[in-house]
């Protein structure tokens, strides 16, 4: 894995962004730490999404590229493979609940993927999807659970730690996965006894519980202000969250939306709130932490300007 990395790094670095790494005093003063936050809300896109997306592109046969990918998502992954797609000349078939946000959906139209909607259910999701594959013999990617989009998404960890490599622990919002679980290879390889700590929303806490359970559990209703993070784990990230990641602490929505609205205000740069989720979980632990280096991945940047929360509290 540690040479699959590198060799992925290498593959998508004509495509992405070396996203930067800020910093912020009065977030250290708060915490009590040196954070360094990987910024890919700058990212192409918006968002770490697009590592994965070109990495799962890119190792696709000529004769495969031509009958085109598929994937089914009502965010992030849907825009970033659909861009990727551009980048290397195929098409993209996105599956898209009918529910989904309009300015979501007209992100995914502008990067010239083809939108087919479907009833707003993991079901209609997945078999609208294995219809498509069926129909055009095209290759289905998923946000998450694959190989080569793990792999793709932990180059944000892998730039960090390049940086900065005596982090002490990176924190990652968690979702579908993905994310978390490339991180954790990244730090496992490439850290110096670095800890990978996820954050997750209590409205969403099938990570957690998954953790403690040692098996994928699931959720029953997901009501967190953090959309990109309503997904649950598969059968490939969670063995490797499982083996790399130390702990999974969950955040309430009022210090999610704390936490964004902090980052707005000091740092001055448009997160998404499940970017905040990494934030307000190391605040909520962040005795634990002081006088550390903490690195933390800010996931994307894309926003609904017109539903912003910071009216419904206050940053503490």
């Amino acid at each position: 894995m540690k040479q699959d990395l590198l060799d992925c790094q290498a593959r998508i670095v004509p495509y992405i962004h070396r996203t930067p790494v800020l910093s912020s005093q009065l977030l250290n003063d708060l915490a009590g730490a040196s954070l360094y936050f990987k910024c890919e809300n700058f990212q192409r896109m918006g968002a770490f999404k697009f590592r994965g997306a070109t990495n799962a592109i890119l190792q696709l046969t000529a004769q495969q590229r031509a009958r085109g990918v598929v994937t089914h998502s009502s965010g992030n992954f849907a825009q970033a493979l659909a861009l990727a797609a551009r980048e290397v000349g195929t098409i993209a078939y996105i599956v898209m609940p009918r529910t989904a946000p309009q300015v979501k959906k007209d992100a995914v139209s502008g990067y010239g993927g083809h939108i087919i909607e479907c009833e707003p259910t993991l079901a209609a999701r997945e078999k609208t999807a294995s219809d498509l594959v069926q129909k055009y013999g095209a290759t289905f990617i998923h946000p998450s659970n694959q190989d080569e989009v793990i792999l793709g998404q932990g180059t944000a960890a892998l730039e960090l730690l390049e940086d900065h490599p005596n982090l002490n622990a990176i924190f990652s919002p968690v979702g579908g996965g993905g994310l978390i679980a490339g991180t954790a290879l990244a730090a496992h390889y490439f850290g110096n006894n670095c800890d990978v700590i996820g954050g997750e929303p209590e409205a969403a806490d099938d990570a957690y519980r998954s953790l403690i359970a040692g098996r994928i559990e699931t959720n029953t209703a997901t009501n967190t202000i953090a959309d990109g993070l309503r997904t649950e784990l598969g059968d490939r990230n969670f063995p490797i969250i499982q083996q790399h990641v130390q702990e999974i602490i969950r955040v309430s929505e009022a210090a999610i939306i704390a936490a964004m609205r902090l980052i707005w205000e000091r740092m001055k740069i448009i997160v998404e709130a499940s970017s905040a989720v990494a934030l307000a979980a190391l605040l909520i632990e962040k005795g634990r932490f002081e006088g550390q280096k903490v690195g933390i991945l800010l996931s994307g940047g894309n926003v609904d300007l017109l539903d912003l929360p910071f009216g419904q509290t206050k940053a503490g």
